[in-house]
């Protein structure tokens, strides 16, 4: 990733649910420009992962909105963003196109505003299709991001899988007591 030091990202401005391209200003922050391509939108059957990540039962569907993240048109970051089919159904999060104010927002708007965050963070090497929409060499390490928004009344309604360009970048955690 090409700036200038080392990136370190937050996750508080992907999930604050403030309407706005958080990865637009983040890149801007770093002197650059942060833009995305929509891959796809479908519904499947949740993984196991994905299943236990939104407290779902083996078998159930999810909508997947897959995106390739780019900072200044080079590929930086996959994120696959899973919802539960009975909230996306019917909503902008099923539709093959960009959501105004971001997903995290109109969550908030059908009534599922976030007010917990789990992440995990693991370090892997990156796999050959990973390699190639990321443009890294072989071998390259990724950073992976796991990342659950639960509401206040402990339904998850969103789980992320975000992997990351491992070289330059870090992550940061500010935890309040």
């Amino acid at each position: 990733m090409a700036s200038a030091g080392p990136w370190t990202s937050v996750s508080m401005p992907y999930v604050s649910g403030h309407r706005g391209d958080a990865w637009g200003v983040e890149a801007a922050e770093h002197g650059g420009t942060g833009t995305q391509k929509l891959l796809s939108v479908d519904e499947v059957v949740a993984s196991a992962t994905v299943a236990d990540m939104l407290g779902l039962a083996a078998g159930e569907a999810v909508v997947v909105r897959r995106r390739l993240m780019l900072f200044n048109d080079h590929p930086v970051e996959l994120v696959d963003s899973y919802y539960p089919a009975n909230i996306a159904r019917g909503t902008r999060l099923a539709e093959h196109r960009k959501i105004p104010g971001g997903a995290v927002a109109l969550l908030a708007d059908l009534g599922h505003p976030p007010r917990r965050v789990r992440e995990d963070v693991s370090a892997r090497l990156a796999t050959p299709d990973e390699r190639a929409a990321l443009a890294l060499d072989d071998p390259s390490c990724v950073l992976v991001l796991a990342r659950a928004l639960v509401t206040e009344s402990d339904l998850p309604v969103e789980a992320s899988v975000m992997t990351m360009v491992a070289e330059g970048r870090r992550l940061r955690y500010e935890l309040t007591p």
